[in-house]
């Protein structure tokens, strides 16, 4: 069986491999990067692709764009409604306020609040 020191001699010589195989991958796939974008540039220039057409030049190299969300949330709405006796305002989206609901339940219209 071995040593002690000869298995954290043969675990550091084992780190330095690992590590130049991993600067071997990492230049293998530079190379392989280079040598697609060169190809592709080609391609565009021999059938005269640009960049535009692509939808390039937008977001991340290599990610298509995002679409952009409907109706993001936190986007405030201008008030339709108000109340003139406190002031309360509501956008005529979601749920009537109670104030509002109480008011219509009392006999008023919806139109009596209306901006």
């Amino acid at each position: 069986m071995a040593t002690y020191q000869e298995l954290i001699s043969q675990k550091a010589a084992l780190e330095k491999q690992a590590a130049e195989l991993q600067d071997q991958i990492e230049n293998a796939r530079q190379g392989e990067h280079t040598e697609a974008v060169a190809q592709i540039k080609a391609l565009m220039e021999k059938h005269g692709v640009t960049l535009a057409e692509l939808g390039g030049a937008k977001g991340k190299p290599g990610r298509p764009p995002r679409a952009a969300k409907a109706g993001s949330p936190g986007r405030k709405v201008a008030p339709k409604y108000r109340n003139s006796t406190t002031g309360d305002t509501w956008s005529g989206r979601g749920l009537q306020p109670n104030w509002l609901k109480a008011a219509l339940a009392s006999g008023k219209k919806i139109e009596d609040f209306a901006l």
